[in-house]
């Protein structure tokens, strides 16, 4: 039902209670519900298997969440693998996917393969993110698609590389796990600003008339112009010509700002305060990992950076990684190049 004209003589007052019109610009959107970070502790089902403390797959859509978590942790893969030594049972391809499983889940496995004879012939990949520890000591389960039996491992197949939880003994947790809300808020600001530009109808004024000049066809042109800024054509210029004599357009015509986005939108501080927590988190170099938090104008010195990073980190996961040879026969044991600067250089003080 259209709404009643009113008519007003000039000279007159117009009753802006019966006039009044007020619409709102977008729709409500809805905030992102995460259980990422939900510790549940480690329980069996009814099929015997131990379920991990914390989503696996949520830790996979994790690293998809922003451009510098995952990255950051395939920086850390490559660091690892660059000095990585293949041999006759464990091939750079496999490695390369066992390393990473460990990086993003604390979880990292192998299957043994052995000849008719019982010796070692290939160590296998199996992804981290089906693997799961039975209550039958020394077994492994692999999970199947279409809800089928779990594949089950013999007692002693599988070596189980895992980060240290203090909260229970079976699965590990990735060191970085602290750090998801930092990650999680950055895909949020992502999100949301592209929500924003997206949705294009910003409330950033009010715009308001008090003139009893004013037609009611013509106030319904303004009204559709306004609305028609919202979307593709957001942020446009808007012309309006005021055709009285009578009337002072300064006057009858009045832009109220509400807000500015380009002095309170926080975009970029919550950007640049994850992307710190992010390096922080995995304690990485942006020198080296191609991460920049803006705070510096250059890197420093590269050849310093790289070698504390070495030396500091790198080793260490390298020594991690290299936990699976007391299961495998000194001429299968992996093995990584040592560069003249690591502190294990073993003629460190001649080189100098």
């Amino acid at each position: 039902m259209d709404k009643p004209r009113i008519n007003v003589k000039s000279g007159e007052t117009p009753n802006y209670t019966a006039m009044s019109d007020v619409f709102s610009f977008g729709d409500p959107e809805p905030c992102l519900d995460n259980r990422l970070t939900d510790y549940t502790g480690v329980f069996a089902d009814s099929n015997g298997i131990y379920a991990p403390p914390v989503s696996l797959h949520g830790l996979v859509k994790l690293l998809r969440v922003n451009a510098q978590h995952g990255p950051i942790l395939g920086f850390k893969r490559n660091m690892i693998l660059k000095w990585f030594k293949p041999n006759s049972v464990l091939s750079n391809e496999a490695f390369k996917k066992f390393a990473y499983d460990y990086l993003w889940s604390g979880n990292a496995y192998l299957q043994i393969i052995k000849n008719p004879f019982g010796q070692i012939i290939r160590l296998r990949h199996l992804p981290a993110l089906t693997m799961r520890y039975t209550t039958e000591r020394g077994v492994y389960a692999q999970l199947s698609n279409n809800y089928l039996e779990p594949i089950r491992f013999k007692a002693g197949e599988i070596l189980h590389v895992k980060e240290y939880d203090p909260a229970q003994g079976i699965y590990g947790i990735p060191e970085y796990y602290g750090g998801i809300q930092s990650a999680l808020l950055n895909e949020d600001a992502t999100l949301f600003r592209r929500r924003y530009y997206k949705n294009g109808a910003h409330m950033g004024f009010i715009f308001s008339m008090a003139d009893p000049n004013l037609s009611t066809d013509d106030e319904a042109k303004l009204k559709d112009a306004i609305k028609d800024s919202k979307g593709v054509g957001n942020f446009r210029s808007l012309f309006f010509n005021f055709r009285s004599n009578k009337a002072d357009a300064e006057k009858s015509i009045k832009i109220t700002p509400v807000g500015d986005i380009s002095t309170k939108d926080e975009f970029e501080r919550i950007k640049k305060i994850t992307l710190n927590d992010m390096l922080s988190m995995h304690r990485a170099q942006e020198a080296l990992s191609g991460q920049s938090s803006g705070d510096s104008p250059g890197f420093g010195d590269l050849d310093k950076i790289t070698r504390a990073y070495y030396n500091n980190e790198v080793v260490p996961l390298q020594q991690t990684m290299a936990g699976i040879n007391r299961y495998l026969p000194s001429h299968l044991h992996i093995a990584f190049d040592i560069p003249e600067y690591s502190d294990l250089y073993p003629n460190k003080d001649k080189a100098a």
